[in-house]
């Protein structure tokens, strides 16, 4: 053994006893390693985003405030925009406006995430399986949020001819009233930030984002939707994509600086 290695396994054990030592490098490893993408994952970090309003300070207040009057902004100019989409209704079933509606329904970011998940098994890449679970996690949780807006507020959707200050709809199961947020530019939205938050070019990261932005034009040409349900609903899908991700590469630096990395060069005897 090299002598400045010998020199440090003395130094340790003149400050801890072995056995101590071991105590202690198991209970680094056990909180540090906490990347593991597991259902038990999964349920303390569903606890921790569940109780994020609590730990908010003035400036993420100030932020949620900001999207809020944002998004009554763009409510203004929804009927002018419906208007100009309303025009020309010849390309309502075309390729691109179609790919956009399929990238937000709900089994897309199921399907996106099995393959990265199979991927992950298979290949035995745990980045892969980190995307997969990624999706699956900001999908829930934003779709949640949505989920909870839009029998909320029971905006009418566009094609009902109820206008653009229709609220209070409220009904379970008529989906005519659940046009605000859009749920399939949550969806869109979750999955392209989670694809371009693990995306290492920054060109890579802007392709990430076309098929969400035809998601969202596809629902306000096809009339299902107003423009400020899909700006809503787009910002939902990326502020949640953002936290979940942050989340884990938070962990990831934690596990890269934990004490568990020293114990092979430490004697247990």
């Amino acid at each position: 053994m090299p002598k400045f290695l010998s020199a440090g396994v003395k130094k340790c054990r003149s400050i801890l006893p072995s056995k101590a030592l071991v105590i202690l490098l198991l209970a680094a490893s056990t909180l540090f390693a906490q990347n593991d993408y597991t259902l038990r994952q999964f349920k303390n970090e569903s606890v921790d985003f569940i109780n994020q309003p609590g730990k908010w300070e003035g400036s993420d207040w100030l932020k949620i405030g900001l999207a809020g009057a944002a998004t009554f902004l763009v409510m203004q100019a929804d009927q002018t925009v419906r208007d100009d989409f309303m025009k020309d209704r010849g390309f309502v079933q075309s390729f691109p406006i179609e790919v956009g509606r399929l990238y937000g329904e709900l089994y897309t970011p199921f399907v996106i995430a099995g393959a990265f998940g199979l991927n992950g098994i298979l290949g035995n890449d745990k980045s892969s399986k980190k995307i997969g679970y990624e999706i699956i996690q900001t999908t829930i949780y934003a779709g949640a949020i949505t989920t909870a807006l839009k029998l909320a507020f029971g905006r009418a959707r566009p094609f009902t001819e109820k206008g653009t200050n229709s609220f209070g709809g409220w009904s379970l199961f008529d989906d005519s009233f659940h046009s605000l947020p859009s749920g399939h530019a949550t969806i869109a939205f979750s999955i392209s930030t989670v694809l371009a938050k693990n995306a290492s070019s920054d060109l890579v990261k802007v392709i990430c984002y076309i098929p969400a932005v035809l998601t969202a034009i596809s629902r306000v040409y096809q009339d299902k939707h107003w423009a400020s349900d899909v700006f809503l609903g787009g910002l939902i899908g990326y502020s949640v994509g953002s936290w979940v991700t942050s989340k884990h590469d938070e962990n990831s630096i934690f596990q890269a600086t934990s004490p568990q990395q020293f114990s092979i060069v430490i004697p247990l005897n």
